[in-house]
């Protein structure tokens, strides 16, 4: 399965966040939410990350 983008992981998981606010979820479900969320959270994370490193790169090029 292809990575999603930034904006599809974080869209995701804010559908999740909202989910968990204002759906009443059983724990098996809960479960699974929190496992997506977290390899979300780690895309998001690595993207942001190699994103900063990029443009720190460029920036250095520049000087």
């Amino acid at each position: 399965m292809k990575e999603p983008s930034y904006s599809a992981a974080f869209e995701e998981l804010k559908e999740i966040v909202d989910q968990l606010e204002h759906d009443d979820i059983s724990v098996d479900e809960l479960t699974e939410k929190m496992k997506r969320a977290t390899v979300l959270l780690k895309i998001c994370r690595d993207k942001l990350t190699k994103t900063e490193e990029e443009v720190n790169k460029t920036i250095a090029e520049l000087s």
